[in-house]
């Protein structure tokens, strides 16, 4: 089975033949010389010292779904089409875990009726509403199923419960999709004023971003990014067209699509992982480091992070539907095909709920 792969480290990325290899620092220093196969290339990076020596690692291309980019890395040309030929998509991170950028393979599932299906959906009112209804719909569910759950484990928290019960109601009577965006940022900000009850230690005030102020934001920035291109892979593998959306506008330089269905697993993917790794002391203070206005994962914190995510896509459960078990990734796959078959008039959409 093929897997994500994740380089926090500053390094460059080169090709020998078939191969990829990773060079990466151990200090601080400009350039250094790297003998590789008999063959010496000037490798250019930022922090490496020239009385130290370079390390390098084979990157298992056959067994790479995605490279997840966290580091100052560069690639060369012949990285680019190498891993484009091999259908691996490269997704590039900021200095705040915050997603910047994805390299994509050339398109495999182009198809002309899905595009222009989709696109009818979008510029029809009523469809469009229809569509960022159930996305917002089937994000409420899932923030409840969460909610419930620690209800049951003792925390007091019926007020958030009722609330965001109440507001799944007045779902279908927004007319727009301004006035459905109001209700999933109500719904939302609610969920995370129950944050300070069902986590046993990090306070949490308000949600800030670019940058995040304390661990509890660096950590939903942090995993929000990472679910954003998880999912931009997943709409890969489909005929959706990445930049029509219906919840999220439009707009140039982004994959709009992704953040519409984002939203559905959020409670599950994201979440879910903050709660496990606050609630069982597996991350803590020293996993963060804090500048001015700022807080970010140090390393550390993001190699936690990333093994839990990893850990938790490759989780199969048995999907009530299919009878058989599948992945939580391959979970966010079928949505898309959800998605799809609404297009195409062949089954209304509903929103992936938590059942579990």
């Amino acid at each position: 089975m093929k897997k994500n792969f994740y380089i926090l480290r500053n390094g460059k990325l080169i090709r020998k033949g078939n191969t990829i290899y990773f060079i990466y620092e151990k200090s601080e220093e400009k350039v250094f010389s790297a003998e590789i196969d008999g063959e010496e290339m000037e490798v250019e990076t930022e922090d490496i010292s020239d009385k130290q020596e370079y390390e390098k690692r084979v990157l298992p291309i056959e067994q790479i779904s995605s490279l997840f980019i966290y580091g100052r890395v560069s690639l060369t040309s012949g990285v680019i089409s190498f891993l484009s030929k091999n259908n691996i998509p490269v997704h590039f991170f900021g200095y705040y875990g915050n997603y910047e950028s994805t390299l994509m393979p050339k398109e495999m599932l182009l198809s002309g009726e899905m595009h222009i299906k989709q696109a009818m959906h979008y510029i029809s009112q009523d469809k469009r509403v229809f569509i960022a209804k159930r996305f917002v719909e089937g994000s409420a569910q899932n923030i409840l199923r969460n909610l419930e759950y620690y209800q049951r484990e003792g925390k007091d928290l019926q007020e958030e419960i009722s609330y965001i019960t109440n507001a799944s109601f007045s779902i279908e009577n927004c007319k727009d999709v301004s006035q459905l965006l109001a209700l999933e940022g109500a719904i939302r900000s609610k969920y995370y004023s129950s944050f300070n009850k069902i986590l046993k230690s990090f306070e949490f005030d308000e949600r800030t971003r670019q940058p995040p102020e304390n661990p509890l934001n660096a950590m939903i920035s942090f995993g929000n990014s990472l679910l954003y291109a998880t999912v931009i892979k997943q709409i890969y593998h489909t005929q959706l067209d990445q930049t029509i959306s219906f919840l999220h506008e439009p707009s140039e330089r982004r994959f709009s699509l992704a953040l519409d269905i984002s939203e559905i697993f959020k409670p599950l993917l994201v979440d879910r992982i903050i709660f496990k790794l606050v609630n069982k002391d597996i991350i803590g203070e020293d996993h963060f480091v804090k500048e001015l206005n700022s807080c970010l994962l140090n390393n550390k914190g993001k190699e936690i992070f990333l093994r839990e995510y990893d850990e938790k896509l490759q989780t199969t459960i048995k999907h009530r539907d299919l009878g058989r078990n599948v992945s939580y990734e391959r979970l966010i796959y079928l949505e898309c095909l959800k998605l799809c078959k609404h297009f195409l008039g062949i089954k209304d959409y509903k929103p992936f709920v938590i059942w579990w």
